[in-house]
């Protein structure tokens, strides 16, 4: 079995789980507000505007032997440079204030996921980032683009509230491909473990990140 297969393997637990959220099994088959999905648009935002950064680090941290991968960083880098401002496009497209929304505290949710990926990246093995990179673009293709088509349906949005989710259900399946042949050029146990082990507890936090968002009711009683 090669890594890449191994670590679709071994983090299908932690997958499910995030998939059993109820936040995003309602986001699936359209049963969302406008307000609930501009509350997962902020969140969104929160943690897609460190992506770049995320990358920088891991690539200041590798070691002498890990130079070769600062090829595929500089590749994500390019792709992912912006995209925070695509959702606070979104947000707009949605009726939603997007610089309110640039100006928000994120939910502590939100500020774990990103900390433990900095505290990871520094602390720990910055390898292990591939393992967050993982569960982000695995996620986006299999959910993203149905998650938009079925809240579209049900909002009646334009098109231009959606070119996050959007993009990327088509943009990761390239870089899922990419991201396939990269991973299994990484031989090192450490590292393997360290990717599967970020990738476990990613999926977990960004579980928490989506159990976070009130939906109906909820945001009304909380206004």
């Amino acid at each position: 079995m090669n890594f890449y297969d191994r670590l679709v393997q071994e983090t299908a637990g932690a997958r499910q789980q995030l998939y059993a959220v109820p936040q995003l099994a309602n986001a699936l088959r359209g049963d969302i507000s406008v307000e609930t999905y501009r509350a997962y648009l902020i969140q969104a935002y929160h943690h897609v505007k460190h992506t770049v950064r995320f990358l920088m680090a891991m690539g200041v941290r590798l070691p002498e032997e890990h130079r070769w991968l600062h090829h595929a960083i500089v590749e994500y880098l390019e792709e992912e440079i912006g995209h925070e401002e695509w959702i606070l496009n979104d947000i707009a497209a949605t009726g939603g204030d997007k610089e309110a929304a640039r100006l928000s505290t994120p939910h502590l949710e939100t500020e774990v996921l990103v900390a433990y990926n900095y505290d990871y990246i520094n602390r720990r093995n910055p390898v292990g980032f591939l393992g967050m990179v993982f569960m982000l673009e695995s996620t986006s293709t299999q959910i993203a683009a149905q998650g938009a088509n079925s809240i579209q349906q049900t909002l009646g949005l334009p098109a231009e509230a959606f070119t996050y989710l959007q993009s990327h259900g088509k943009l990761d399946i390239s870089h899922m491909q990419f991201f396939r042949q990269l991973v299994n050029h990484i031989d090192d146990p450490l590292d393997q473990a360290a990717i599967i082990e970020v990738a476990r507890n990613t999926f977990r936090l960004f579980a928490n990140v989506l159990a976070s968002i009130l939906v109906g009711e909820e945001m009304k009683h909380a206004a």
